[in-house]
């Protein structure tokens, strides 16, 4: 666990005088002399005792029951291991006393035990005391603390309503989704929590220094949670989506004061296409580079202006950010493979990452075959024979050909001709059916596409 740096107040809950806890340094097992200082540090459900019997803290008591600890002590530095008791009643009837201990405790530390069987809808105090196994002696039972168990889970969704992103409705992008979230007639919402997967944070405490618990806010981080403006209220929050894209699922729920978690809505929301266009401003042969023009979708310039481009290639996980003019356009120049793809999005001012546009090399760079002799997917004589290779386009950057007549046999590369064409003379070796593969490669080394040709040989 993380161990949170926050300060905590160390106040003895005594009910009585006031009593200074000294952290006390381990000796030998057992207490000769001294005797049990009342716990302090009284945390349940990993959040501070709550004293006042008219606002007690509202805790899901089901299953194991609350966790509830506080720090043990002794006056003795030979208290080695001491035994904290907790003991608790429901309010409306003080003489339904139950207790619970946890034995070998470290003096010095949180000791924690849980209180089981909590009737939903009912308030409980507690108390807490030290005892010396060596001798049995006990310290003062602290002041009570209340807590109210609520299993009840809210009955009802949350409304969700968006002014500018209707549900399932197409909307333009580029403005943060504002959304208003009602509670929908459950009484007792504290707040509302929300999902692009449907996966929800789960309350949580960082234990610190003495095993003191932090507890973290539920409703810290915006982008996961907002608190309702009063109890069973609204609230209103403005969101990005995660990823881009042109259907965005959010997933919304409501909890009550014990984080119990309401049915969970739906909300769809669609977004219009808003991927910045591409432009290719030259043409290049084969691998060389081509100056290209990025252009911002109007709606999604007109809602925040484009800062930069995010530029992923294909095979590469790390996207290249390219930023972007004032006006939100933005050019660069990219060498690109034949049939190299390219993913572009734009990114705003306000943090609106675009849908994704493609960019793809369409340049058939294949080579064509012809064979008087063995024509492509038929069967021949055996005879010796030639196979034409030549290029798409581009024939004066073409330095080589390679090529192997089946896959098992070795390639084999021969330099190109004047025009970038180039003959093979070749026997059949046996009868049977041929698989032909051959690719160009450029005065530049760029591998082009490979071309298959089948034949047959009786």
């Amino acid at each position: 666990m993380r161990t949170s740096p926050r300060a905590h107040a160390r106040v003895a809950l005594a009910a009585g005088a006031g009593l200074t806890l000294a952290l006390l340094v381990p000796g030998a097992a057992g207490a000769a002399t001294g005797t049990p200082n009342v716990p302090t540090d009284l945390y349940n459900a990993y959040q501070p005792c709550a004293t006042d019997p008219n606002a007690p803290l509202v805790v899901a008591g089901r299953g194991s029951g609350v966790t509830v600890e506080g720090i043990p002590s002794h006056t003795s530095p030979s208290a080695y291991y001491l035994t904290e008791q907790f003991r608790y009643w429901p309010v409306a009837d003080p003489t339904q006393i139950a207790t619970v201990e946890r034995t070998w405790s470290t003096p010095g530390y949180e000791a924690t035990a849980e209180l089981p069987g909590l009737v939903d809808g009912s308030t409980y105090a507690w108390q807490a005391r030290t005892v010396d196994p060596s001798n049995g002696a006990a310290s003062d039972w602290t002041a009570s603390c209340y807590v109210l168990a609520d299993d009840t889970f809210p009955s009802q969704a949350p409304t969700v309503v968006s002014p500018n992103y209707p549900e399932d409705q197409a909307s333009q992008g580029g403005a943060p989704i504002h959304l208003e979230l009602g509670s929908n007639g459950v009484s007792d919402i504290v707040g509302f929590q929300y999902s692009w997967d449907g996966v929800f944070s789960v309350s949580g405490a960082d234990i610190g220094e003495h095993g003191i618990p932090h507890y973290n806010d539920p409703f810290a981080d915006p982008k996961w949670a907002v608190r309702a403006d009063t109890l069973g209220g609204t609230a209103s929050v403005d969101l990005m989506p995660r990823s881009p894209s042109w259907i965005q699922d959010l997933y919304v729920r409501s909890v009550d004061r014990a984080m119990n978690p309401s049915p969970t809505y739906h909300y769809r929301i669609r977004i219009k296409a808003d991927a910045p266009k591409i432009t290719a401003l030259s043409n290049a042969p084969y691998g060389k580079p081509v100056t290209f023009k990025f252009t911002p979708d109007p709606g999604v310039q007109a809602a925040s202006p484009v800062v930069s481009y995010s530029i992923t290639r294909f095979g590469s996980q790390d996207p290249v950010v390219l930023p972007a003019e004032s006006s939100g356009v933005a050019t660069t120049t990219l060498a690109l493979a034949p049939g190299e793809t390219m993913m572009v999005s734009s990114l705003s001012a306000n943090g609106w990452t675009s849908q994704r546009n493609w960019w793809r090399d369409e340049t058939d760079s294949t080579t064509t075959v012809t064979s008087a002799q063995f024509p492509a997917n038929t069967s021949s004589a055996a005879v010796p024979g030639t196979f034409h290779f030549a290029p798409k386009t581009e024939a004066s950057q073409i330095a080589s050909y390679t090529y192997a007549f089946g896959w098992s046999d070795q390639p084999t590369t021969v330099p190109a001709g004047k025009h970038g064409e180039l003959d093979v003379a070749w026997t059949p070796p046996y009868s049977g059916w041929y698989y032909l593969v051959v690719h160009a490669t450029t005065k530049d080394g760029v591998q082009l596409a490979d071309t298959y040709y089948w034949f047959g040989v009786n």
